[in-house]
């Protein structure tokens, strides 16, 4: 296919789902990049112009707009010196110049080899200096292809391309929800950085591919034919997990692969959010579900907007498997992220998701202009304005090295990031190379260099414009150690005095142990401490008199009551703990999961300390009355217990997603729930809630009874 072709077939795609598109501005930018690139390779064995059409094609993929897909061909125009910004202007305009500057910009950032820990700054770094999405959309792609075609590159090159495909770039791709692109480039690097581990990996897995493939089929079977008895609707998809994930797992956990249960995923999309609750504990119902591995990402979506149902079971012959249930809607969010939600703005919500559900989008709601009515993709991406991190900035070190400081900050704040020392001799800074005030606020992306003079000393001025808490505390330290070491002097200058005045010599005590024990009677540690507290004027001299041993004509002049005891701080600061049951394991019991705020009583068992029982509890009563004990709570902090609670409801699949959704509302975790459906048309389902105390899960309950529909909410038992 020659290079023209491609071009149509990318320009097709795109009035596909724009036809408004401005075809004249993507045909021009197709002719600059041609002209630009004629006779110049990008990579000695790379077809001509491969790599620009290969990213605007993954742009036309991600139904980007005209402006996007023209901004593809020249990307990297800047950094080869292709073309100027003002040539950019001219022939394509400021918005397509200004989208190729940011992909410019972003292109500068380099993960160097030994630093990956900074790679999270790095990511947070492109996102706060990016504005436009759009520009990390053409990056994303950009180093997509790379990674395609990374044998072209030079052996000692492909590395740090890897590296950041792996470190930068899958992580921004899962943050904008772009989970297909996430999963290429993490396993695309994968084989580059970890050659002998993918190689092997791969090999082992060919060997299983038919019984994984026959495994994949026999559960897409069963599934459908449960979905079709319960007169659910929903498409079974099946597919192994990559490669990356896999061997994250087994390095995370020490595990060989074959001890890697769950290889397999499980996807079923249905019509609407109640039937995702449906199938879910249809599924539950089926196959014995995995405790502690049910998410509920609909109730409480990912930052990313990602919202499914999640959960593992044991399903047939023994395997664990993952199921996620979604929606239409939900499923192509996964796969798009922001790309596919302009359509919202247009006023189209697509199939199964309400307008009450689409405000449950608040990662979206934030990063949207509020103005109404886009229609097209370009209106929207015009519109629409990163800022993630409005409360931070991103700079460099000369080394390379990223500070994450305030918005706001200044040199002396960055000063102080690099190094207490630093920051107390800092005389000027550099920014970008020329030289600034110390209060000049820092922008993302700048490179910073600080001044210093080994003489050099805090002012108490730079309190007034410093951001960081760092900053601040080392500030205010400085001030405080030299203000005391002005108050050590200042006090051991008014005691010599003062002794003098009595006929003593004061140095005959400095270095004695009746002058530390006299600090300690004014409940301080050292000498140098007593001396601040007379610099201060908190201790008179005359009371340190008072507390050495003299004279006894002069004793008895000075002499003094000692001061009152403090009180010993009480128990009750300890934390959580159940009185009377010091230094003894105790567990709740299960048959009645006590929550604070109940009585309870403590019964003593065989090698498994003390166990805690409702007070009520059937169990409480039974067995040896000597082995009961009186206990109470006592909490100092913050903690969950997990209670059963049933609901009986109407049978509606509405119903449930609504409980569902009340329950992530009040902030209470859901670790399971199982539906019964009983003959008379009603249902029972079981949560397994984590709640804080009896008041919390009284809360709970009485919101559960308000809910429409609910005809019962008690607190069961195992």
């Amino acid at each position: 296919m020659t290079a023209v072709t491609q071009y149509f077939q990318i320009e097709d795609q795109v009035l596909r789902y724009f036809p408004e598109a401005d075809v004249g501005l993507m045909r021009r930018a197709y002719a600059l990049c041609a002209r630009a690139h004629r006779g110049k390779p990008r990579l000695p064995s790379e077809p001509y112009l491969e790599h620009y059409l290969e990213t605007a094609s993954l742009m036309a993929r991600l139904h980007m707009d005209d402006h996007t897909v023209a901004a593809c061909f020249l990307h990297d125009a800047l950094d080869d010196g292709a073309l100027s910004a003002d040539a950019l202007k001219d022939h394509l305009g400021e918005h397509v110049a200004a989208i190729i500057a940011g992909v410019h910009r972003v292109s500068q950032f380099r993960l160097e080899e030994g630093k990956e820990k900074q790679a999270e700054d790095l990511r947070k770094m492109i996102l706060a200096m990016t504005r436009d999405v759009r520009v990390i959309f053409i990056k994303l792609a950009d180093v997509l292809h790379d990674a395609r075609v990374i044998h072209r590159f030079s052996p000692n090159d492909r590395p740090a391309l890897a590296r950041e495909a792996m470190e930068i770039y899958a992580p921004l791709a899962s943050r904008l929800g772009i989970e297909w692109m996430k999963v290429e480039l993490e396993d695309r690097a994968f084989e580059v950085l970890h050659p002998d581990a993918f190689a092997q990996l791969q090999t082992r897995l060919q060997k299983t591919e038919v019984e994984r493939r026959r495994y994949i089929d026999e559960v897409r079977h069963i599934l459908s034919a449960k979905l079709q008895e319960s007169g659910l609707k929903g498409r079974v998809l099946g597919r192994p997990k990559h490669l990356y994930s896999i061997y994250r797992k087994m390095v995370a956990q020490h595990l060989d692969l074959d001890r890697i249960y769950d290889l397999i995923a499980f996807r079923i999309i249905t019509d609407s959010v109640p039937a995702c609750y449906e199938i879910l504990a249809l599924v539950h119902a089926t196959w014995e579900p995995v405790p502690g591995r049910y998410k509920d990402y609909i109730a409480r979506p990912k930052a990313n907007m990602y919202q499914s149902l999640h959960t593992t079971v044991i399903g047939p012959h023994q395997e664990r498997m993952e199921v996620q249930i979604r929606t239409e809607e939900m499923d192509r969010v996964a796969n798009e992220g922001i790309a596919a939600h302009w359509l919202y703005k247009e006023g189209r919500p697509l199939e199964g998701v309400s307008r009450e559900e689409t405000e449950r989008f608040s990662w979206l709601r934030q990063l949207l202009e509020p103005e109404k009515g886009w229609r097209d993709p370009k209106s929207f991406f015009q519109n629409f304005h990163l800022d993630l991190y409005p409360d931070e900035v991103y700079v460099f070190s000369p080394d390379g090295d990223v500070k994450v400081l305030p918005r706001g900050a200044t040199p002396i704040d960055f000063a102080y990031a690099v190094h207490t020392e630093v920051g107390h001799r800092c005389v000027g800074a550099r920014v970008n190379g020329k030289i600034v005030p110390l209060r000049s606020e820092l922008s993302n992306g700048d490179m910073v260099e600080i001044i210093t003079a080994p003489n050099h000393k805090p002012s108490k001025d730079w309190l007034n414009f410093v951001k960081s808490s760092k900053a601040r505390s080392r500030i205010r330290h400085w001030i405080k150690t030299e203000e005391r070491d002005r108050s050590i002097a200042m006090g051991r200058e008014i005691c010599e005095r003062e002794f003098r005045k009595r006929g003593l010599n004061f140095n005959h005590y400095i270095n004695s142990p009746e002058l530390l024990e006299a600090a300690r009677q004014f409940s301080l540690r050292t000498v140098d401490d007593l001396l601040a507290s007379v610099g201060y004027k908190k201790v008179s001299p005359v009371q340190l008199i008072g507390r050495l041993p003299l004279p006894e004509a002069e004793e008895e002049e000075f002499r003094e009551e000692k001061p009152p005891e403090k009180k010993k701080p009480t128990k009750a600061d300890e934390g959580i703990r159940v009185q009377g049951v010091d230094d003894v394991l105790f567990r709740m019991a299960k048959c009645c999961n006590p929550l604070p705020g109940e009585p309870i009583v403590g019964y003593i068992t065989r090698g498994r300390g003390v166990t805690i029982h409702r007070l009520s509890c059937k169990n409480a009563g039974t067995g040896d009355e000597e082995r009961r004990i009186d206990v109470q709570w006592d909490t100092g902090e913050a903690q969950t217990y997990p209670v059963d609670i049933k609901v009986v409801y109407d049978g509606d699949r509405a119903t449930v997603g609504a409980l569902s959704t009340l329950l992530g509302q009040l902030d209470v975790t859901v670790n399971d729930f199982r539906i019964h459906r009983t003959g008379d048309g009603l249902a029972h389902c079981r949560f397994r809630v984590e709640v804080r105390d009896s008041e919390h899960l009284s809360r709970v309950m009485t919101a559960l009874r308000n809910e429409k529909n609910v005809y019962e909410v008690v607190r069961t038992s195992e």
